[in-house]
């Protein structure tokens, strides 16, 4: 019933999702270890962790303690995609860099990674030194490359507009926060933007962070903070002005009634003189 919806990555929505209902994460407590699908005790995990398991049970846990590092044992499976020569599914001992992966996938002149899916962390080229590890850089898997031909302001709108798709419109925040920033993301990357909305998208993503229902509305800005922090002279080379402008064009919201009645005349503009 979840359709592929991304909220249903969430362990409660994903058992909503299961037992034919909307994909919307659950209050807790209770826990789904007590109270899960069809109320019953129910674990979720994912393939890997149940995979690694399976190895315990045979080889005992010294079998992933012999790899990785003391405080992340074993092995961690990426999925790496995006600009590189050879994409694909590669397992490294926990510890492993990001320099590493990048030269093990023939990636050519990366500017950026994106580790850990969109709300994941997003990692300049000053940081690919560090280590995927719970210690240093955390992963779920995906870990996407982007080379210097990419627009990085592109990407992060890219992102919000899938966070704003993809919430499930339960929590305020989460629901109003998204869409706000994906409005402000596509302002700023068609150079409409302004400094307020560099200030706004700060705020509106920290608030989410705070208030949200669940784990999709609480990293939702994780990929704008990250590039606002790495990345600002991009943002700030594309504002219009620097000061506050106003960020409502009458005339661009006028659009969908002149296609509506096939009308492109003057008349049905709003022109300089008018604003």
């Amino acid at each position: 019933m979840g359709a592929g919806a991304y909220v249903c990555g969430e362990e409660s929505a994903l058992l909503e999702s299961l037992e034919g209902k909307r994909g919307i994460p659950r209050n807790r407590p209770p826990y789904p270890v007590t109270h899960g699908y069809q109320h019953k005790p129910t674990i979720v995990n994912n393939v890997e962790t149940l995979a690694k398991a399976a190895l315990v049970a045979k080889y005992g846990a010294g079998f992933l303690r012999a790899v990785g590092t003391p405080t992340s044992t074993g092995t961690k499976v990426l999925s790496v995609s995006g600009d590189v020569a050879r994409p694909g599914i590669y397992e490294y001992p926990f510890g492993v860099s990001v320099r590493s992966v990048l030269e093990d996938a023939g990636a050519a002149a990366p500017q950026a990674v994106q580790v850990g899916g969109p709300s994941g962390v997003l990692l300049s080229a000053s940081e690919f030194h560090r280590r995927i590890s719970f210690e240093d850089v955390p992963s779920a898997g995906a870990f996407m490359v982007f080379d210097e031909t990419r627009d990085m302001l592109a990407v992060v709108e890219n992102f919000a507009r899938f966070f704003a798709h993809e919430s499930c419109g339960f929590c305020t925040p989460c629901r109003v926060g998204t869409t706000l920033n994906a409005e402000m993301m596509q302002r700023i990357v068609h150079g409409r933007g302004s400094r307020r909305d560099l200030k706004d998208l700060t705020r509106v993503s920290q608030l989410m962070k705070a208030t949200s229902h669940c784990g999709l509305g609480t990293t939702a800005g994780n990929p704008v903070l990250d590039a606002l922090a790495k990345f600002r002279p991009s943002f700030e080379r594309r504002l219009k002005s620097l000061d506050v402008i106003p960020s409502f064009d009458l005339d661009e919201a006028l659009g969908p009634a002149r296609e509506a009645t096939a009308r492109d005349d003057a008349g049905a503009h709003f022109g300089e003189e008018e604003r």
